[in-house]
């Protein structure tokens, strides 16, 4: 089934600014809260549908992307939608200071959907790293394993922050549901509040023995191998998204991202231009006036390619399909030779002997036809 439109779903046209986005995805979100609709499977789909949109929407660099190539551009390392693999604590833990950091139907309802046995999820902070590819591996595609120093859960209480039998106990504010209730009076009537307990820090629970090797933290550093496939058509600076690889939230909390940075390193012989890739071919003076065959590189391997008697400097030959392609696209750039005739600066006397019989040859002298291009014309033909 396809895909809605993620600015139709939030009802935002798509120059909404960051705050009419937002706006857009909190109305959305209560409406189909699922305390405001319990049981109702259409309003829970429609709640992740919302969040989908908006996690896409209110990040910069997938919005970009999704506003150049729609769904398409969202597929892959990294750029899936949320709503499709994201469940209810996902959302709320992702998406929780859109309600000013806490579920606002609990103050409403005066109940709210329990997570994780009513207890606050820590989410862990997000990693950055480069990756160094060349244009073979953009060309192609690559999977990448990389070791990332990181936040790991802790080795000795397995990231609970405790050890040792009776390692918790409820907390005494709240009661263990990690949050307190206030009823006030006012003018309109009982008016009640939900805040998170600031004892249990929304847990329910209170660490009774702390582990010694975290110090309660539920975290310590360490390294993972991570294996990450890069889609083909990749370019310098784009960056990646990699869901929950990033550290490790405190106590049993949920992993931030890892965000893969594209740097690509310089090819020494071919040029990249967008999808094109760009050779210089340098010819000698006799094999452009008599014609020649000639091997250029490629991102594979090399071609063979003709050169044809009474060929100029300055001509360009198109191989098609020959350069780099498209992220999640069929299309596929071309290589572009740019043909250059090497003009010798040393010459012996015999040589010279030979040029000078042929400088005042009627076939050496310059004749340019009115069909030929001007070396602009010949680029933005290129090129456009």
């Amino acid at each position: 089934m396809a895909k809605r439109d993620y600015y139709e779903i939030l009802g935002v046209s798509r120059n909404a600014t960051e705050a009419e986005i937002k706006k857009a995805y909190r109305q959305m979100a209560i409406k189909y809260h699922p305390d405001k609709n319990p049981g109702n499977k259409e309003a829970e789909e429609k709640f992740k549908e919302a969040a989908e949109a908006y996690e896409v929407l209110s990040n910069a660099e997938k919005k970009s992307r999704y506003d150049q190539f729609g769904h398409q551009g969202m597929n892959g390392a990294g750029y899936g939608g949320g709503g499709n693999h994201m469940n209810m604590e996902d959302i709320f833990s992702q998406f929780g200071d859109i309600f000013g950091g806490h579920n606002p139907f609990e103050s409403f309802f005066g109940g709210g959907q329990q997570r994780s046995g009513g207890r606050r999820v820590n989410k862990g902070t997000n990693l950055r790293i480069k990756v160094k590819l060349d244009l073979k591996e953009i060309a192609n595609g690559v999977e990448k394993k990389i070791k990332v120093s990181k936040k790991v859960a802790c080795h000795t209480c397995h990231g609970s922050g405790a050890q040792g039998n009776n390692a918790f106990n409820t907390c005494p504010n709240c009661k263990g549901s990690g949050q307190i209730r206030r009823v006030t009076n006012t003018i309109l009537g009982q008016m009640q509040t939900v805040t998170t307990c600031n004892v249990c820090n929304g847990e329910g629970q209170v660490i009774a023995n702390t582990c010694k090797t975290c110090h309660g933290s539920g975290i310590e550093q360490g390294e993972e191998t991570i294996n990450i496939p890069i889609p083909a058509g990749v370019a310098d600076g784009m960056q990646l998204n990699v869901s929950g690889k990033g550290n490790m939230g405190e106590r049993n909390g949920i992993p931030g991202d890892l965000f893969i940075v594209i740097d690509e390193v310089e090819d020494p012989n071919l040029k990249r231009d967008g999808d094109n890739l760009l050779y210089d071919l340098y010819i000698t003076f006799v094999d452009a006036t008599l014609g020649t065959q000639v091997e250029v590189p490629t991102v594979d391997g090399k071609a063979k390619i003709k050169i044809d008697a009474g060929t100029q400097g300055g001509k360009v030959l198109r191989l098609k399909g020959k350069g780099l392609p498209r992220v999640n696209s069929y299309h596929k750039g071309d290589l572009l030779v740019n043909i250059n005739v090497w003009t010798p600066q040393q010459l012996s006397a015999d040589e010279k002997k030979i040029l000078e019989k042929l400088r005042d040859s009627e076939n050496f002298k310059p004749k340019p036809g009115k069909g030929d291009k001007s070396f602009f014309e010949k680029m933005k033909e290129f090129f456009n």
